[in-house]
């Protein structure tokens, strides 16, 4: 019993011993791994095109949209147009049947035929007028030139009869020419009366104003149209024309950055329900800041030759407030910003960490520019700043960012 006792004995210290010596260098790993630096992710400073933008929204509107009207009252007669064609500035759209109109300018033609004549007699009446005028003006200069010669040869009283008949033949050339001269203004006005129903009578035919898109239509063959400048009625228009080949976005942009706004301006415009992107240019503005939105109306024209887009279409206007080419950038995560100070963390030629205050200048959704406080090459830490102090020693790696779009 005694030597079985002392033979377990050995084995067991034996035993332990050996487990002893196993464990020892698994700790001098652990130990190793624990002093190790942490490694942290890092990204390098470096120059690169930065554009900040701004994104508004909007539906697209017809740059011109308006209710065609007749100018005079009638019955349709034809209608050329249905909804979805596409009309020519001066076309056709609708003629009006409104017979009385044409009585009424047969009626013009012949008050300014009569008035024509009206002045063939006056310029007779003033032929015959000057002719009789001449006449009694030789009898009196010849009857006063004998008298001067020969006095008393011919008597007073015929010299002053004569006298009178030459003022009074005078006399009728003045009325003559005075009613040649009403005779003309009567034919003036019966021009003009002329034209003013010829021009009526024109304005049976309906003509579209500018190109466009007839967007709908509101008479049919045989409806009874009022006149558009009626007051009496609210008049039924023919149909909507609009012009679509140029479209309007406006967009309700910021106070802040109303100053940046200038026409002609570039803009980029999206369209979600197509994917795909438009050019568009700031066309106006109305210049002034609403009191209710802190916002002012601002116009992009967007060109539509092949009628693509369609008002009420959903649209994102991208405008371009700032851009700058070769700015030394980092990602925007690295920046720490407490009030007006914005810090960095930087990993150095010694691989410790350095706190660096920087200025900022144009700034993107996912980076920024550094115009002081970091040179081209510098390592930023990118990654959880958390447990990273100033002096740290670390082992940096470099990462690289998904490209991420600057528009």
């Amino acid at each position: 019993m005694r030597t079985l006792s002392v033979c377990s004995t050995v084995a067991l210290a034996a035993l332990c011993a050996a487990c002893s010596r196993q464990s020892e260098p698994e700790t001098a790993k652990e130990s190793a791994a624990t002093n190790a630096p942490p490694v942290v992710a890092v990204a390098r400073a470096a120059p690169a095109s930065l554009t900040r933008t701004v994104v508004l929204t909007a539906e697209f509107r017809p740059y011109q949209e308006i209710e065609v009207h007749a100018k005079v009252a009638g019955y349709v007669k034809q209608i050329s147009v249905d909804v979805g064609d596409r009309v020519k500035a001066g076309q056709t759209l609708a003629v009006l049947e409104v017979p009385e109109m044409a009585d009424d300018v047969a009626r013009a033609t012949a008050a300014r035929k009569r008035s024509e004549a009206d002045v063939e007699h006056s310029r007779d009446e003033l032929t015959r007028a000057q002719a009789a005028h001449e006449a009694a003006h030789l009898i009196y200069q010849r009857l006063f030139d004998v008298s001067k010669q020969r006095p008393n040869l011919v008597a007073q009283q015929e010299i002053d009869d004569a006298r009178a008949k030459d003022l009074a033949a005078e006399a009728g050339v003045s009325a003559a020419k005075s009613a040649l001269a009403a005779a003309q203004q009567s034919v003036q006005v019966s021009e003009v009366d002329q034209q003013r129903t010829s021009t009526m009578l024109a304005y049976s035919k309906i003509t579209a104003p500018f190109s466009g898109v007839i967007s709908k239509r509101y008479a049919d063959t045989g409806a009874m149209i009022q006149a558009g400048t009626s007051s009496q009625s609210q008049a039924m228009p023919l149909v909507r024309l609009s012009q679509l080949d140029l479209l309007r976005l406006i967009l309700p942009v910021p106070e802040d950055i109303v100053a940046r706004i200038h026409l002609g301006n570039s803009v980029e415009v999206r369209v979600p329900s197509l994917n795909r992107s438009f050019v568009g240019r700031v066309a106006r503005f109305s210049d002034a800041v609403s009191t209710a939105t802190r916002t002012m109306e601002t116009e992009v024209d967007v060109p539509n030759a092949n009628l693509t887009l369609v008002p009420g279409m959903y649209a994102e206007a991208v405008m371009t407030l700032d851009r700058k080419e070769n700015a030394l950038a980092v990602p925007l995560v690295a920046v720490s910003t407490n009030g007006n100070r914005s810090t960095v963390y930087v990993v150095n030629s010694q691989n410790k960490v350095e706190l660096r205050d920087v200025k900022l200048g144009i700034q993107t959704a996912n980076r920024a520019e550094v115009t002081a406080g970091l040179r081209d090459g510098d390592l930023v830490i990118v990654g959880n700043r958390s447990q990273v102090q100033p002096g740290l020693q670390v082992t940096p790696k470099q990462i690289e960012l998904a490209k991420v779009s600057e528009q």
